[in-house]
């Protein structure tokens, strides 16, 4: 293993662009830990201390999946939310909306202008999510104590507009230049930009709550019940670590192979042709993308019951007591409205996302041009009814594996009473998009390494 990175460092192109990416994630960590200036950061981190449990680990999901820091406040506290949140818009309207579907037929220069207007989206998002934040910052306080400096203040005791226009546009700006650094990733670097944002986030608060878990830890048996942490725990959530690192990695690697053959043709005096191969069909299409955008439309009901149970509460009683029983329940991970609804959205995205990337009548054109026929199918419409019944079964068994996968946290941390944010590190969602992330940076190394005949970091 040594000799392969010591390999991978001698290839100047491989080596450049490896340094350039570790640097670009090294200033979004940086950014990272700029607060506000008009926050008071010690009723900041007063408030988060004390804030209800549920609203806690909602606002840390939160964070994990979007490479931001909604509970200190800083430059960078509204994260890449806003550009998933303009990937997704635009990825739905493609699918109803003409004009954009006919950008997604235009190949390289449609995708160009599909750019353009997510960056247009994302900056219309960052001012209306970041303006909702300073106004929840304001709307709240802990003993009295303000979350806003003394010296932001007016005689109200509110921000001021100056300054509160100030932050909005500093919070907008932080989140426009985590896109690019994302951008400048993908054109520059190596790997997904903003998948590796994303990682970043999720490793960087790995070992403080390992540290908190293990910090109250004993080596005694205490049970698998109750709050003490004991050896049984320790090895349980050991288990499930090393349990999910395996099932994604043969998730990631699983496919469906379907037989084809190659029709026999004869040039000049030689015959070509009649071979038999396979065509690899991954079971995981949709890889990490499902959970991260399920993940993100998750954030909107809480804020939306939230409002409509504050506006309907002059209405009518018990309209607002059913508005603030929805946010409750969606923003309380281990409720049974938040987890059908966490299910149902990752199938929707699974099979959503694999019906933008993968084309079976595409596939199929391509496979009658090339004279490429899977037996027992005709080639053209068969075939590609054919590939498309087989993609859906094997989509729902991905599907499946993730909608597992994001409801570990919840089950370890109802039955063996583990603080949520331990058991999502370190037996969930979280790890999942970590290894996968991983993984996938892993083969894009790889590729470089088997272009020059070197062997591969897997080999």
């Amino acid at each position: 293993m040594l000799e392969k990175l010591r390999i991978i460092f001698t290839i100047p192109e491989l080596r450049q662009k490896i340094l350039l990416t570790v640097f670009l994630l090294a200033i979004y960590r940086v950014g990272w830990q700029i607060p506000l200036p008009i926050i008071n950061q010690e009723a900041v981190a007063s408030f988060a201390s004390n804030m209800d449990s549920t609203v806690a680990n909602f606002l840390q999901k939160v964070a994990i999946f979007s490479a931001s820091s909604l509970t200190s406040a800083t430059i960078f506290g509204l994260g890449i939310m806003p550009y998933i949140s303009a990937s997704i818009i635009l990825q739905l309207l493609g699918t109803v909306y003409k004009p954009l579907e006919e950008l997604k037929k235009e190949g390289e220069a449609g995708q160009k202008r599909l750019t353009e207007y997510t960056r247009y989206l994302t900056v219309v998002l960052c001012l209306i999510q970041s303006t909702g934040y300073l106004w929840f910052i304001m709307g709240n306080s802990d003993g009295g104590q303000s979350m806003v400096a003394p010296e932001f203040q007016n005689a109200n005791g509110n921000l001021t507009f100056f300054w509160g226009l100030t932050s909005v546009l500093i919070m907008t700006c932080g989140s426009v230049f985590l896109m690019w650094l994302g951008e400048q990733i993908d054109e520059y670097g190596i790997g997904n930009g903003i998948s590796l944002l994303i990682m970043a986030g999720i490793v960087a608060q790995m070992p403080p709550a390992l540290n908190g878990f293990l910090g109250n830890a004993s080596l005694s048996l205490q049970g698998t019940s109750g709050g003490n942490v004991g050896l049984e725990k320790i090895i349980m959530l050991a288990a499930m670590f090393i349990a999910v690192v395996v099932g994604v990695v043969f998730i990631t690697l699983a496919q469906r192979r379907i037989p084809t053959q190659s029709a026999k043709h004869v040039r000049g005096r030689k015959m070509y042709g009649g071979t038999r191969q396979y065509m690899p069909l991954k079971i995981n299409q949709a890889g990490v993308m499902p959970i991260i955008f399920a993940q993100s439309l998750l954030m909107i009901p809480p804020l939306l019951f939230s409002f409509f149970g504050r506006w309907s509460g002059g209405i009518s009683g018990p309209v607002s007591n059913l508005f603030s029983n929805l946010g409750t329940a969606f923003q309380n991970p281990a409720s049974m409205v938040y987890n059908l609804t966490y299910i149902g959205m990752i199938y929707f995205f699974c099979y959503f996302w694999t019906a933008i990337i993968f084309n079976p009548k595409e596939i199929s054109d391509n496979m009658k041009d090339s004279g490429t026929f899977i037996p027992g199918h005709r080639p053209g419409r068969r075939t590609e009814e054919y590939i498309n019944a087989v993609m859906e079964r094997i989509t729902y068994v991905g599907a499946g594996f993730l909608a597992l996968i994001a409801i570990v946290p919840m089950l370890i941390s109802t039955t063996m009473e583990v603080d949520f944010m331990v058991a999502s590190f370190y037996g969930g969602t979280g790890l999942l998009i970590a290894v996968s992330v991983a993984f996938d940076l892993v083969q894009k190394i790889d590729s470089h390494l088997v272009m020059r005949n070197y062997k591969g970091l897997l080999d």
